[in-house]
């Protein structure tokens, strides 16, 4: 909102923390009806036979506390008063009263048992269906949202805030529901006893809520606040972890900590808030609940005295309570004195689910804000195939062939035909931003043939990595067009795209598994000795096979127990055995020693033989034999050719390759 305070975070920290409004929950109502919908829609039945259980066992233990007043007026006074008189008690009738009593009880103990039983499937369940659906959208949503959002807060969705619906669900709900049912049941019993007291019992209760609220709504917000602020400390400390190299290289450990105590310090805050005012409701609820005890005994005590007796001093007094108030028995006394705790006590209860509801009603809007994040769109048609050649015309085939089609389903005319797939790439007039108010490519023209090197330099943040995003559309263009074999990528499908796509980052990322395991990422269903094939390929056979258990070796920790160059090999093995047309190297060996890029760039060469192939390099040597080079500078391609072409220029490649001042502009 616009007049909402904005805090800005200076200095590392979590992405997307800056400006953050003040934390509230929308519409409380409606996100709960969403996540119990959630519930229903899976566990309808069960949460029926939770309804049931809890009936049962509130009208258990609502039979056990009328049976007071039959307990003491029916038998215990009838008995004495026999006794008294000299004659012989007869036990039978109570003995057999007090057993279906105990048959009632059990039925309720039983029901509570299932019941409980019953909420642990439903609320594991549900959180099982939560996570699969957050994981699975998780995966449909574009690279911006990665870029834009702390990887530590979308991780804090999946743990803290998913705890939080776990506490709500097991506890909170089935709670709210048995406190109503006790709720109004024992009204209904307590009217039945005596109506005065019932009042009586009510304008306490009115005062419990009003107090309850107050306190509510004070902690409520300091909840919402603290799943914020957790989030924030939970992005931080994975920033952290993994920038730990940079930041002992800096000697900045005593900064790093200031800025954690600073976060550690605002969910601390929220924190206290939160719990010390949820901490007033049991005390304040207890106190009134005493209060309306003590109200009811004393005057209950009054009526049953004057229904007792009529004698002695005060009878006058005693009769006007009566007119007012009406009779009552000692019996229905007891019973209205147990409901009166039972009715005090699910107050109380819901006042203290009421802050967890509150902040798993936060970890929701999470949950379900991530769920709601528009998923990447993909309208393209024409799908990428397995393919033969027969007698000069192309037929799909439903086995690895190596050789790929574009299959292009004509709407129109309702006929399909078939496209090798060859690798070649167009860019005409394409503009492209990450917002459409500052615009990071201008009038990119480019076409690399299929075969074809072609090399991307220039300063950073001139736009390479930019061009190559737009290849496999990570992001969509804001105007011109992009060509795949002359088909425009729009139409194409995302997945069979990037299919299509071999790309080899600077920063490789290794999975846990063994080496054979990420070098098959490339293609699931590759046989072993395609595996081998591969590794061969990218000069990273010999390397492997010296490893404590060879292709079997396990990485854990994206690879951390091998070196930079042997990461990139496999990073090249992976992509070579999904053999596609494309190419796409990303500066995949600007970190690694001369030796190392030697052996890299062998593999590399082998790799890109016959392919269409973007580089990305700021080592300008490894370049030298590209088709075509393009130098761009803020977002425009300035020089275009062949080394030798642009070093007898001597423009801005001159300058960049020599390191001389260029002579024109």
């Amino acid at each position: 909102m616009a007049d909402e305070k904005v805090r800005e975070v200076k200095g590392p920290g979590p992405r997307g923390q800056r400006g953050m409004p003040k934390p509230k929950i929308k519409n409380p109502g409606k996100l709960l009806k969403r996540l119990m919908g959630y519930v229903f829609k899976f566990y309808g039945l069960q949460m029926i036979l939770v309804g049931i259980c809890i009936v049962v066992s509130v009208l258990a233990n609502i039979q056990g506390t009328l049976f007071t007043k039959t307990l003491i007026d029916g038998y215990i006074n009838p008995l004495l008063r026999t006794a008294g008189e000299g004659g012989t008690p007869d036990f039978g009738p109570l003995g057999f009263a007090i057993l279906r009593v105990a048959v009632f009880y059990a039925i309720g103990i039983t029901a509570s048992y299932v019941q409980s039983l019953t909420m642990v499937f439903i609320t594991q369940g549900t959180l099982k269906n939560l996570r699969a659906a957050l994981f699975e959208h998780m995966e449909s949503l574009p690279i911006k949202y990665f870029d834009t959002n702390a990887h530590g807060d979308i991780m804090s969705i999946y743990t803290n805030d998913i705890d939080t619906l776990r506490q709500m669900i097991s506890q909170s709900i089935p709670q709210l529901l048995n406190s109503a049912i006790t709720i109004v049941s024992v009204l209904l019993s307590m009217i039945f006893l005596n109506i005065p007291l019932t009042v009586l019992t009510i304008i306490m209760v009115a005062l419990m809520l009003f107090a309850s609220t107050k306190a509510a709504s004070a902690s409520g917000k300091n909840f919402v606040k603290q799943q914020k602020n957790l989030g924030k400390l939970n992005g931080y400390i994975e920033e952290m972890m993994n920038g730990e190299k940079v930041i002992k290289v800096f000697c900045h450990e005593e900064k790093t900590i200031e800025d954690f105590d600073k976060y550690n310090e605002e969910l601390f805050q929220s924190a206290y808030k939160a719990n010390a005012f949820s901490a007033l409701l049991g005390p304040i609820n207890a106190q009134l609940g005493n209060i309306s005890y003590v109200l009811c005994a004393l005057l209950g005590g009054a009526l049953a005295l004057t229904t007792s007796s009529s004698t002695g001093a005060g009878v006058a007094f005693f009769l006007v309570l009566v007119q007012l108030f009406g009779s009552l028995s000692v019996g229905s006394l007891a019973s209205f004195l147990t409901f009166n705790k039972s009715f005090s006590m699910p107050i109380n209860q819901v006042s203290m689910q009421f802050n967890s509801i509150i902040m798993a009603l936060a970890g929701a809007e999470r949950v379900f804000r991530l769920l709601d994040e528009k998923p990447e769109m993909d309208e393209g048609y024409v799908m990428l195939v397995n393919a033969e050649n027969r007698d000069g015309k192309i037929v799909e085939v439903d086995h690895h062939t190596g050789f790929w089609a574009w299959k292009h389903y004509h709407k129109a005319e309702g006929t399909t035909d078939y496209k090798p797939l060859e690798g070649d790439v167009t860019f005409n007039g394409v503009d492209f931003g990450y917002t459409d108010e500052k615009m990071v490519l201008h009038d990119i023209v480019l076409h690399a043939e299929p075969g074809q090197k072609i090399a991307l330099v220039g300063s950073t943040g001139a736009g390479k990595t930019t061009i190559t995003n737009l290849i496999n559309r990570f992001y969509d263009i804001q105007d011109g067009k992009i060509r795949y074999d002359n088909i425009n990528i729009n139409k194409i499908s995302k997945k069979d795209l990037r299919r299509s796509l071999g790309i080899v980052l600077q920063d490789t990322h290794l999975f846990t598994g063994t080496v054979a395991e990420n070098i098959r990422y490339g293609k699931l269903d590759a046989t072993d000795e395609e595996v081998y094939a591969a590794a061969r390929l990218a000069n990273a056979d010999s390397f492997i096979k010296r490893l404590p258990d060879g292709y079997d070796t396990m990485l854990t920790g994206d690879g951390a127990n091998l070196s930079q160059g042997q990461r990139q090999l496999l990073a090249i093995a992976r992509a070579a055995i999904a053999d596609p047309p494309v190419l796409i190297l990303d500066e995949a060996t600007s970190s690694i020693d001369t030796r190392t890029e030697k052996i890299v760039q062998d593999g590399m060469d082998k790799l890109m033989a016959n392919r269409t192939t973007f580089v990305i390099a700021h080592r300008l040597s490894t370049i030298r034999n590209s088709d075509c080079i393009l130098v761009m500078e803020q977002g425009r391609i300035i020089e275009r050719g062949n080394h030798e072409e642009l070093l007898a220029k001597k423009g801005r490649y001159y300058q960049l390759y020599t390191g001389k001042k260029a002579e024109t502009a």
